[in-house]
Order: C-alpha cells, then structure tokens, then sequence
C-alpha cells in the first residue's frame, strides 16, 4: 500500500501569513491564513515594513495552528514547500527562512515555489489537470496568459505591460473612495450599474496576448475630473460597472482566442481577482458552449493568497525533484518559466 505524502505549504509573498498541510498533492489537511488587511487598510495598500513584522509575529502560531488543525507533527512531513517569490522581499524573507529552519532541525527536504505557480495548482484542489491547458492569472500584481504542456512545466504567452488588473482595480477604487482592497468593492458596485461610459480596450497589436490597464485607469481618472469641472455627476455604479466590463471584455476575448490557438483541453482562472463576479460569470458564459474545454474556477477561499495553493504546486516541484538547499533566498523579481 502507497504511503500517503504529506506537504507543508508556507505562503508569506504579501501581506497573508499562510501555512498549509496538504495531503497526496490534493486534498487538504489543512489551511491556515493571518489576514493583515486591517492594519493596512488605512494607508490605502500594503506597507511592507507592517507586512514583514506581521509575519515575524504570526509564522510560528499559524505552523503550530497547521500542525495541530491536521493532528500532525513536523517529522510526518514528506517535504516543506516555500514561496521563494516573486512578492515582497522582506515578507518572502521571514517565509523562505522559516521553512529553512524547519527543513534543517527535522531533515525534511524544501521545496521552493514560484507564487504564480501556486495560484495555478490550486485548481488542483478542486480537480484533476489535463494537459495542455491554459490559465488566466489575474491578481494584484500579475496579468498572465500562461500556457502548460505539460505538469510542471510554464510558458508566459501574455502578460501585462503595465498596471496588473487588481492593481487598477485599487487604483479605480481610491478615485472612487473605496476602501482599500478595491477590488471587491469596485465589483460589488458594478453589479448595480450599467456600462454607460464606453472606456476604452486595449486589445495592443494584431494577434498579442499581452494586456495593458494603464490607459484604461487613466481614462477612468480623466471621466472622474472632467465630469467635476462641468458640474456633472457620474454614477459610481455605472463607473465601476463599465470600468469592469472594460477589464473583463479584453481579459475573456483573449483567453477564448488562445485556447483556440493553443487548442488546450482545459482553462483554469487564478490569483485574487478570480474571486470577481463579473469575470468568473463572463468566463463561464464564453465556455458554456464550448464542450470540449473544461473550465475550472476555484471557490472563493482558494483565489486570494494562501498556503495550500504553495503545498499544491510544491507536490508536483517534490514529484519532479525540485528541491533547494539552505541557501535558498528569497528572489522578488523571480520568473515563472524558471521552473521547466
């Protein structure tokens, strides 16, 4: 009889301190989050200073919380996986040297993550891939089209030029005076209003899968500005209503046209901004009729930063014999595609 494997998952890229007991890769055991928004809600968005001292005071509570919530112990453990980026380098920091520590007064090997890896495998979680696939990361800090041939392996075939999509959301939100994080609340607003205003898409070249929200956060601003200079008063629901179907639009239409180039047998969303109405309905009406794609959605708890995502794809890293040694660092700036 196969040994179930047990991997500890520790997500500290931002600002959740996360740790996650996952069990054979998929099923999990379980999956603790330190949410900061609070403390950081009053400056508008994350301070990393407040993140990094966030982490040092909670790591330790929330792996004994992990342990405990899973009736395990750490020599249990067939691997400790870490986010080694990219995120903030303070926050990453406290995550990568916990796991060392654990790693080296237990023996356990340690796996290192890319974070946008593991917003991809947390569809694992949910069900079975099929390969090739494709998957929408949409988050705070990322915009990717990234393509899987196989298990493990990440080709970026879009990505954004500029403003992620959750970055514009906040930066709407704050000329809206939404609390911070936006993106809910720019979400919640949209579903009470209409697309009025016409912002504009930007689709960039002929046959790119690249995706810009710059100018479309500008357009916002500069609709806000000039209705107040004329005395004019915008709806905030239909703002937030037409900035979001702008977002949404690019985001569906180019995903649907690289499964059909890419002729994928499955499309995952993933990263926080899966957690938004209005893409995951617009994404399950543009693949309602298309049978031979499976779209694949997380729930809601697996969308925002956590550690069981990091577990998930840490599995398939130990699987492939990804592991790191102690002078494993945290890497900011860290590329997906290192990983094939």
């Amino acid at each position: 009889m196969k040994k179930d494997q047990w991997i500890m998952g520790i997500e500290t890229s931002c600002d959740e301190t996360a740790v996650a007991i996952i069990k054979n890769g998929r099923e999990i055991a379980s999956n603790v989050v330190a949410s900061q928004i609070e403390s950081h809600k009053r400056f508008g968005g994350v301070v990393p200073e407040i993140a990094s001292r966030h982490h040092v005071e909670q790591i330790t509570i929330i792996i004994e919380e992990a342990l405990k919530e899973a009736n395990l112990t750490l020599p249990d453990l067939d691997a400790i996986a870490v986010t080694e980026g990219p995120g903030l380098v303070g926050a990453l920091l406290i995550g990568v040297n916990a796991a060392k520590a654990l790693a080296f007064a237990h023996n356990i090997p340690l796996v290192p993550v890319h974070h946008i890896a593991g917003h991809i495998y947390a569809n694992r979680l949910v069900t079975e891939l099929h390969f090739p696939l494709l998957s929408l990361v949409v988050s705070g800090g990322h915009t990717e089209l990234v393509y899987m041939k196989k298990q493990g392996h990440f080709e970026v075939i879009g990505e954004t030029r500029d403003d992620a999509a959750g970055e514009a959301y906040d930066k709407v939100a704050r000329t809206l005076k939404l609390p911070y994080p936006g993106g809910p609340h720019i979400d919640k607003l949209a579903q009470e209003g209409s697309d009025t205003l016409n912002l504009p898409r930007a689709w960039l070249e002929e046959g790119s899968y690249d995706f810009s929200f710059s100018g479309l956060k500008s357009a916002v601003i500069n609709t806000v500005h000039n209705a107040e200079q004329r005395g004019e008063v915008i709806a905030p629901e239909d703002l937030a209503a037409s900035f979001q179907e702008s977002v949404v639009e690019v985001l569906v239409k180019k995903t649907v046209k690289a499964t059909a180039e890419y002729k994928v047998k499955q499309v995952l969303l993933a990263g926080g901004v899966a957690a938004n109405k209005g893409l995951r309905k617009a994404l399950e009406e543009a693949f309602s009729e298309k049978k031979d794609i499976d779209l694949v959605i997380p729930p809601l708890n697996l969308c925002t930063d956590n550690a069981a995502m990091i577990a998930a794809a840490g599995s398939i890293m130990f699987e492939k014999g990804i592991t790191a040694d102690l002078s494993l660092n945290a890497n900011p700036g860290l590329e997906i595609d290192l990983y094939n």
